[in-house]
C-alpha cells in the first residue's frame, strides 16, 4: 500500500523541483564525485552563465537541503548532503513496488487467460 504521508511530504517536492533542473543536477553530479567541498566559483566554471544566475540554482538546492554552503572569508564552499535524498529514494522505491507487483498480476492474469483459451 502505498505511503500517502511519503507523497505529500513537503520536502519530497523541493528535491525533485531542485532536481528538475539540468544545471542543478549537473551541481550535484559534481559535487557528488568531489572529495571536499568545492567553492561556488569552481562550481559555476562549467556554466555558461553570469554568477547571479549560477547563484539562484544554488540557493534551490540549499533550500531542497541537497546543498549545504558555508563561507569562511571571501569564499563560498558547498557540499552535497546525500541524507536529503532518502525521501525521494523511499518514495521511488514504494513507486517501483507499486508498480513491479502491478506488473506482476498483469502478467499471472494474462497467463490466465492464455491458459483458458487452451
Amino acid at each position: 500500500m502505498p505511503n500517502f504521508q511519503t507523497a505529500t511530504d513537503p520536502s519530497l517536492d523541493s528535491v525533485f523541483h531542485a532536481l528538475a533542473d539540468p544545471t542543478r543536477r549537473a551541481v550535484i553530479a559534481q559535487l557528488s564525485s568531489a572529495t571536499e567541498p568545492a567553492s561556488v566559483s569552481d562550481l559555476a566554471k562549467p556554466f555558461d552563465m553570469a554568477l547571479p544566475s549560477f547563484m539562484q540554482h544554488l540557493r534551490v538546492l540549499e533550500g531542497s537541503g541537497l546543498v549545504s554552503t558555508t563561507k569562511q572569508g571571501r569564499v563560498r564552499t558547498c557540499k552535497m548532503e546525500p541524507e536529503a535524498l532518502a525521501t525521494a529514494q523511499d518514495w521511488i522505491a514504494e513507486q517501483k513496488a507499486l508498480w513491479e507487483g502491478r506488473l506482476d498480476r498483469l502478467e499471472a492474469y494474462l497467463s490466465d487467460i492464455q491458459q483458458n483459451e487452451k
